[in-house]
């Protein structure tokens, strides 16, 4: 029989996670993991997270899957790839909470400044940069479960329209999670306990990603901006505490 205490509480980080992830494109990992990494270890966490968020990610991948650049998604996409391999590695060897830690306080800073100033003006981008961005986004992800982080800070600071940098950042994050949970499953396997909590949290992970394409689907680029950056500074907030 299943403990229905913590099927609630996986139910309440799927739903809250896949919410905020509809709506602002990212950040499944910082909202779920604000509740699971209180009563999971990170190396069961993370790989369950990186299970629920994908059906999210990909359904908001659907809903813009006719404007995705697909050429620049692809640098970023060669550069994220080569950043999740040493990350996977890592996270089974070593203690990533400095590096979380480090990374959280530059995210919520950023965010927190931004928050108060105009939106920048659109800059073209270059080869070299996306998969630049894309290289750490990578890492990062693997780290934290948050690889779409880095590159919404670039579209943000490029001042990339809502529906192109939703565009631009979603086919990344479901490439870059779909190959950390297969150099996951080839190194030590996603446990029978991962897959039955990934199976149990479908229903909330369902209502919320409906509820958060739906807001985004209202939402003006100032009011789009203001959520990515808020939605980044929580997610910045709860990798230091």
């Amino acid at each position: 029989m299943p403990d229905w205490s913590f099927v609630l509480l996986l139910s309440t980080a799927a739903f809250a996670g896949s919410l905020v992830s509809g709506l602002a494109g990212f950040a499944f990992s910082a909202v779920a993991g604000a509740i699971l990494l209180h009563v999971m270890p990170p190396v069961e966490a993370v790989p369950l997270m990186m299970a629920c968020s994908l059906p999210v990610q990909c359904a908001a991948m659907l809903s813009c899957s006719r404007r995705v650049p697909w050429r620049a998604s692809l640098l970023l996409i060669g550069g994220g790839l080569v950043g999740v391999i040493p990350a996977v590695w890592l996270l089974q060897r070593i203690d990533t909470g400095p590096f979380r830690i480090a990374f959280g306080l530059l995210v919520a800073c950023y965010a927190a400044y931004m928050l108060f100033r105009p939106a920048a003006h659109p800059r073209p981008r270059s080869k070299r940069q996306d998969m630049l961005i894309g290289l750490g986004g990578g890492l990062i992800g693997g780290l934290t479960a948050m690889p779409g982080a880095l590159p919404t800070i670039w579209c943000d600071m490029r001042g990339v329209p809502k529906h192109e940098q939703r565009a631009c950042v979603q086919p990344f994050i479901v490439t870059m999670q779909v190959f950390a949970l297969i150099l996951l499953m080839s190194q030590n396997g996603l446990s029978s306990k991962i897959l039955i909590d990934a199976t149990l949290s479908v229903p909330a992970l369902a209502a919320g990603t409906a509820a958060g394409l739906m807001l985004y689907t209202r939402l003006k680029d100032l009011t789009f901006r203001r959520v990515v950056l808020g939605t980044l500074l929580f997610s910045g907030l709860t990798l230091v505490f």
